[in-house]
């Protein structure tokens, strides 16, 4: 269902308490195909497509700012509660820290998973080879080294048909809003930022994540006032994926 006048590709289902989930760089939300049933039992839950994600149209969004404007202009035009829980994957999770620092009076209790404040310059410098390659070549030339670094290799050797529904995904993905999504992770610090965070917060981290590791995550969670850190056992860069109980277990416990 599209939005009319944001233009942005959403669900909605179950009743509850409302709770929205925010997709991650490399998926769309249909990542959360195997958490909302549980998550629906308790929850209004709103499942949104960034733009350029699956079927919402592209919106020329440079910064992480723009991109929590974008989703706190959404949850306005969803008319969701002030109450709502947000919780983010990944990029998503970026762009939810952004919106708890710029808006975050406009919702409840904030999670985040496989996220941090500033990359290394390591981070940074792969984020901004792949917003060029894909600026020149398209979504196909990052396919396999984008996904790889999303899921641990035990997981990608035995899940061979999620690793290719992800890629099938991916591919379809708008490419200068993926490149834009990439720098706008290049250039990120939100180091002198989340400590003016007021939400009640979890930081979550797999515990296998390569791109955006515990360490650092753990080191997010210190920062924000009162925020409690989990992190999830054999789990990449998408729990949603690799421990939806244990995640569902996180999101619906206090």
């Amino acid at each position: 269902m599209l939005v009319l006048s944001t233009l942005i590709d959403f669900d909605q289902s179950g009743s509850g308490p409302h709770l929205l989930l925010v997709h991650s760089l490399l998926t769309e939300r249909s990542v959360f195909d195997l958490v909302l049933p549980r998550l629906a039992a308790r929850y209004r839950v709103t499942r949104i497509n960034l733009p350029g994600f699956g079927k919402s149209p592209p919106l020329v969004l440079h910064s992480l700012a723009d991109h929590a404007d974008h989703v706190a202009r959404v949850m306005d035009e969803l008319k969701l509660p002030k109450d709502t829980t947000v919780f983010g994957n990944g990029f998503g999770a970026f762009v939810c820290l952004e919106l708890a620092i710029r808006h975050g009076k406009r919702f409840g209790r904030l999670i985040v998973a496989d996220t941090l404040a500033a990359f290394p310059e390591l981070g940074r410098n792969a984020f901004r080879g792949m917003a060029d390659r894909v600026s020149k070549d398209g979504m196909a030339v990052i396919l396999d080294t984008a996904i790889g670094r999303m899921f641990p290799p035990r997981f990608a050797a035995e899940h061979e048909q999620i690793v290719a529904a992800r890629k099938a995904a991916l591919a379809k993905v708008d490419a200068p809003c993926f490149a834009r999504a990439c720098l706008a992770l290049a250039s990120m610090d939100l180091t002198d930022k989340v400590p003016g965070i007021r939400n009640a917060t979890l930081v979550l981290c797999g515990a296998l994540d390569q791109t955006t590791p515990p360490a650092l995550a753990r080191e997010l969670a210190k920062r924000i006032p009162g925020a409690r850190y989990e992190e999830i056992p054999e789990s990449g860069h998408c729990p949603m994926l690799e421990q939806p109980e244990r995640l569902v277990q996180l999101l619906t416990s206090r």
